[in-house]
Formats: structure tokens, sequence, C-alpha cells
């Protein structure tokens, strides 16, 4: 016997049955999402100036030429705290998800980070963490706090679709809105357990814990990281 608390156990047919109720539901959700996608390729969009960011090479770097060529370019501004050792573990785990981006070539688009740290600062926190994105300063312009990150401030997910030398904003979200490009939290959301955070809707007995207490601290990333 077990004190662990358990979903029901039932018979096969009574679970098949639970199962199909569910997938109605994800299959309702999943239109809808594909409704909510028709609406964002149909939002209009603002046109930027022409920002002047810095490359991993430490020279500066025009936002148009981010694009590498590609028409579509999305930009994930990590938080960065000036001074710190250890930066954001949400955004150092968030981003370390994304080891093989080299698929978007074939939708003619990139996807990148952008920060507000000193490049030097960057690549060193890039290397120590095992990043395996690009990444692209804007310590010395004002691109992070036009499109609301700014130092010491929250992380934005931005969409940009370029014209020529023209650069245009698209698509913006922040917080759990940024859930949608990760595995992270959908592969944890099949777990019997879920989250396993306080403000989750769960039987009475399921674990849970204070939000954000189960994240691995940036320092997890290096160790994971090493050799």
């Amino acid at each position: 016997m077990t004190t662990n608390a358990l979903p029901p156990i039932v018979d096969q047919a009574t679970w098949e049955a639970a199962l199909a109720e569910l997938r109605r539901r994800e299959k309702a959700a999943t239109r809808e999402l594909d409704a909510i996608a028709a609406k964002r390729r149909r939002l209009p969009m603002v046109a930027l100036p022409d920002y002047t960011l810095v490359g991993e090479d430490r020279e500066p770097v025009r936002l148009v030429d981010v694009f590498e060529g590609r028409r579509q370019l999305i930009v994930y501004n990590h938080m960065w705290f000036a001074g710190q050792t250890w930066q954001c573990p949400g955004c150092t785990g968030f981003t370390s998800q994304f080891a093989r981006l080299e698929f978007l070539e074939g939708w003619d688009a990139r996807f990148v980070i952008v920060t507000q740290g000193p490049m030097d600062e960057v690549l060193e926190y890039k290397a120590r963490v095992g990043n395996k994105m690009t990444w692209y300063s804007t310590a010395e312009s004002p691109f992070g706090d036009d499109v609301g990150a700014p130092l010491d401030g929250g992380f934005q997910l931005n969409v940009f679709l370029r014209d020529g030398d023209d650069v245009y904003r698209t698509y913006n979200t922040q917080g759990r809105g940024t859930e949608q490009v990760s595995h992270t939290f959908p592969l944890i959301d099949l777990l019997p357990y879920g989250r396993q955070e306080e403000w989750q809707d769960v039987p009475e007995g399921w674990p849970q814990s204070p939000t954000y207490s189960r994240w691995a601290p940036s320092e997890e990333y290096a160790r994971y990281a090493e050799p």
C-alpha cells in the first residue's frame, strides 16, 4: 500500500472513455490556437528606426543585418542585471532549450537573443551556462528600452519582418505568452502531477510548492554545461 496521492485506478474501458473526453477538449484547444495564429498573421505592424546593436564579434551591426538576409526574425530579450554574476534563471533556462535552430532557414527566419548586457560580459555568461543561441547586445542602443526590455527589466519575445532595408515589429508577448515556443512546460504539463506549483488546479493531496521553487538556478545550467 502507498500513501502517495494517486489518480483513481480504473479498468481499460473507463480509462479510454475519460481519455477520449479529454482529447475532445485538446482538439478544441488546438483549433482555437490555429484561429489565434490566423489572427496573429493579420496583425498590423509598426516601422522601426535603424537600430545598431553589437554582435558576438564585438562589431556594430544594424538591426536589418541581424536578419542575415532572411525576411523574418524572432528575438528573445533576455533579462540582464548589471553587475550580477548569475543572470535570470528563467531566461537562462528558457533559452537553453534551443540548441538547433537551423530548421528556421526553411521558413526564411532566424531566432536570436538580444540583451542589455555589454558583449564581453554576455559572451562570458553564454559560455559559462553553455548557451547555444546567437546573442546581440543593446547596451549602447535604445532598442531594448523601446521594445519593453530595459536594463534590470523584464523579458520579451518580439517578432520582426524585413522588407528590403525596412524593419517592422509584427508581434510581442511576455510572461506566460512565451510558453508557446517552449517545450519545457508542455512536457511538464503532460506529467500526472503537472508543474506542482501552488497556483494550479489539482486534485486533493497532489504535491504543490511555491511558484518558481522547482526551477533550476542559473548555476545549475553552468554545471550542466561542464564537460
